[in-house]
């Protein structure tokens, strides 16, 4: 039976690989690279390519639109409930609005399974740790439901979250101090979050910056937050004044760390 490894490179920093994630991407022939935008660049990739020599092995891109979405029971609506006569599962959803979404983890599930069927093992390399707000589990259920019997083994990775905090020079949490990690873009109660928690990391803050430093600002918590900006990446930012973030400094890989 071949194997699915789905690795954590971690957030930038090749030498934050892990020595079994190295030793799995050195042996597996093939992997597969999730991208966000489809004329784009992989980060992923680009974290292992200083790492590894990747010559001889087969790269599959897999692009993944980059947009506010979550799983929902109309994804799984499948059509024959296993792999029926076209070798895939078909994906039945109608008059949704991620209609393209859905075709992409489609295509990509299709991919792997035909790779995995031939024998081949491969590894789907994702930023940071698997088990944080990762691309991968969008399609993990549904590779299982293919073939109940497929080994599918997950490398931890270091995530955005511990490197932001320990180049930030912060402790998240100690004794009994309470943590929460949410993304900013979803959060309508924030204010409710961070009067309950010692500790807010609030992940993606681009968009929603300007309203998160309005309530801190009433809040009074202004001065207990740090903006960091791509950790552990080359031109990563670190501000313990957030009020002096400007626009051109906000990008997807930000975070903001609230300590009480």
């Amino acid at each position: 039976m071949p194997n699915l490894y789905v690795i954590g490179v971690g957030p930038g920093d090749p030498e934050l690989l892990t020595l079994k994630a190295v030793r799995i991407l050195m042996e597996v022939p093939c992997i597969c690279v999730p991208k966000g935008k489809e004329e784009g660049s992989s980060l992923a990739l680009s974290i292992v390519q200083k790492t590894l020599d990747l010559s001889g092995k087969e790269i599959i891109e897999a692009h993944f639109p980059m947009r506010k979405t979550k799983p929902n029971k109309e994804m799984e609506k499948w059509s024959n409930g296993v792999m029926g006569k076209s070798n895939a599962p078909t994906l039945q959803r109608s008059n949704a609005p991620d209609c393209e979404l859905d075709t992409k983890w489609q295509e990509t599930i299709e991919t792997v399974c035909g790779k995995l069927n031939k024998g081949i093992d491969m590894a789907f390399i994702t930023i940071g740790d698997p088990a944080i707000y990762s691309t991968f589990f969008y399609l993990y259920d549904k590779l299982l439901e293919i073939n109940p019997e497929l080994n599918i083994e997950i490398i931890p990775g270091v995530s955005s979250i511990n490197t932001a905090a320990a180049r930030a020079k912060l402790s998240l949490s100690l004794a009994d101090e309470k943590i929460a990690v949410l993304p900013a873009t979803y959060t309508n109660d924030i204010r409710e979050i961070l009067e309950k928690f010692d500790t807010v990391v609030l992940m993606k803050v681009h968009r929603v910056f300007d309203e998160l430093l309005q309530t801190l600002d009433e809040m009074r918590l202004v001065e207990n937050a740090v903006y960091i900006s791509k950790a552990a990446m080359e031109d990563e930012q670190i501000f313990k004044n957030i009020r002096n973030v400007k626009k051109e400094d906000l990008n997807y890989f930000s975070i903001v760390i609230i300590k009480k």
